[in-house]
């Protein structure tokens, strides 16, 4: 399943079946793309989400990446990610206070961090990385509910996704306005608190 924008700069594709790889243990459910021309089949960037990423904050994030002219654009620092999450009472990491952020249960995190292997990025040190150099930095968010314990979701941005885009899902992710779930995760159960719908 591929949806592609009318002017053809961006896209989004339904990956489980395709795509073997995994973060944090979690297949690829969605692989959205954009590129600065549609000279290049290539993507300038990629951005990944595994099945049980909250599907309110991915839709965020493809509201925001419609919504734009230039898909691949740089607007603003990583500094607008981490204040999108703060405003909602999510706790800096103490060791990196520039680059990490949790919620007040520390379930959910937020990191700007190496990232994983196979994520395409048209940042050239992706290409010519080698085992032991340092690799291009992205966001990371992800969700485990128990410390050891199996994440529940994970989502991945390369290095080149504007840092607006990554605060749109950011914002959203950290909201604590209520959303509808017909199934609660077996996991968190216990620390959500619930309200019927209506």
């Amino acid at each position: 399943m591929l949806h592609i924008s009318p002017d053809g700069l961006r896209w989004a594709q339904w990956a489980l079946a395709d795509e073997p790889f995994q973060l944090g243990e979690r297949p690829i459910a969605w692989q959205v793309s954009a590129r600065t021309d549609t000279s290049s089949p290539a993507a300038t960037w990629s951005a990944y989400f595994t099945p049980d990423v909250p599907g309110e904050a991915l839709a965020d994030f493809l509201v925001a990446l419609d919504a734009r002219d230039q898909p691949t654009a740089p607007t603003a620092g990583p500094e607008l990610v981490l204040y999108a999450v703060t405003a909602h009472g999510w706790l800096r990491d103490a060791d990196q206070p520039d680059a990490g952020a949790a919620d007040p249960t520390f379930t959910s995190h937020l990191s700007f961090s190496e990232v994983p292997p196979l994520i395409q990025d048209a940042d050239l040190r992706f290409l010519t990385a080698d085992a032991d150099d340092v690799r291009p930095y992205g966001w990371q968010a992800w969700a485990e509910p128990v410390l050891g314990a199996p994440i529940l979701w994970a989502a991945s941005f390369g290095s080149s996704v504007p840092h607006d885009l990554v605060a749109a899902f950011a914002h959203t992710l950290s909201s604590t306005a209520p959303v509808l779930r017909q199934v609660l995760p077996e996991s968190t159960r216990e620390r959500l608190l619930r309200a019927p719908a209506g």
